[in-house]
């Protein structure tokens, strides 16, 4: 299982900046190949920024499930493809943070 990183998480993931019910996926750094509860988290504790994953790759994971997927199928689903659970309707918002 891999581990999610960031400030304050709690035990599905949610860190101190997006900490609401649905903010339960995590996103990989390119540079670094860990994931991350959002890239605030990731450039506070790290040494470089966030670097996008391409959205083919596997990159997001879901924080209740532990579900690792594409960012394309990521971005196709408003629910964890497994758990069921629903995801942030506004991370689309964040896009171009998280992929390329």
């Amino acid at each position: 299982m891999s581990e999610i990183f960031g400030i304050s998480l709690d035990e599905f993931g949610r860190c101190q900046h997006w900490h609401q019910s649905f903010d339960v996926i995590a996103n990989m750094c390119q540079q670094c190949q860990r994931y991350f509860a959002c890239a605030l988290c990731h450039d506070t504790l790290m040494t470089h920024t966030f670097q996008p994953m391409h959205i083919s790759q596997i990159s997001v994971m879901c924080g209740i499930c532990q579900l690792e997927m594409t960012g394309d199928t990521y971005i196709s689903c408003i629910r964890c493809p497994r758990c069921q659970h629903e995801f942030n309707p506004r991370c689309h918002l964040h896009h171009d943070i998280y992929f390329c």
